[in-house]
């Protein structure tokens, strides 16, 4: 009666029945090789997942797979690596930030320096960077293994080299340490 109610055969009711309990079961299945993977392997991707179980026989489309193991709370969260090389609470005078009210409209204005921490495989470096704010041009960098203030002036040694010597100049930074 209510599959005449709703249009359909019995036919479709009872097939549409089966193949809900074959994807429920083959669901479980693959969850199961999952955790078995991830035994092995806990931090492994989805792609590289998708990759194994290929070559294992398992026939699931990628995105069927990140739905499932999205609802099954199995999805690799990505871990950030950031390292802090700005302490602007320090006990030393702060100057104020002139670069607001500036408007740069030529080079040589205004150079801005940075430190950005890089982590290579030998060990931990520091690329002290001196960039021009209108060109968007490196004018001064030094690639050291420490945050000291002789790497920064290393790094600005590029006053040597300005184009445009008897322009005014001015230089801004994060007031790190």
């Amino acid at each position: 009666m209510f599959c005449r109610l709703f249009g359909y055969s019995k036919q479709a009711y009872y097939r549409s029945q089966h193949a809900r309990g074959n994807r429920s079961a083959e669901r479980t299945q693959i969850k199961q090789r999952v955790l078995h993977i991830r035994r092995q392997l806990p931090r492994l991707g989805t792609r590289k997942l998708k990759f194994i179980l290929d070559r294992k026989q398992v026939s699931i489309g990628r995105d069927r797979l990140f739905d499932l193991l999205r609802e099954e709370g199995l999805l690799i969260i990505k871990r950030k690596k950031y390292t802090v090389t700005t302490n602007s609470k320090h006990w030393m005078r702060k100057y104020p930030d002139l670069r607001r009210e500036l408007d740069v409209n030529r080079p040589e204005q205004l150079w801005v320096a940075d430190i950005t921490y890089l982590d290579t495989l030998e060990n931990n470096c520091y690329l002290h960077l001196i960039t021009d704010a209108y060109s968007k041009k490196v004018t001064g960098h030094e690639l050291c293994d420490n945050m000291e203030a002789a790497s920064t002036l290393k790094a600005l040694m590029a006053l040597g080299n300005r184009k445009y010597p008897e322009s005014e100049l001015m230089h801004h930074s994060d007031r790190g340490l």
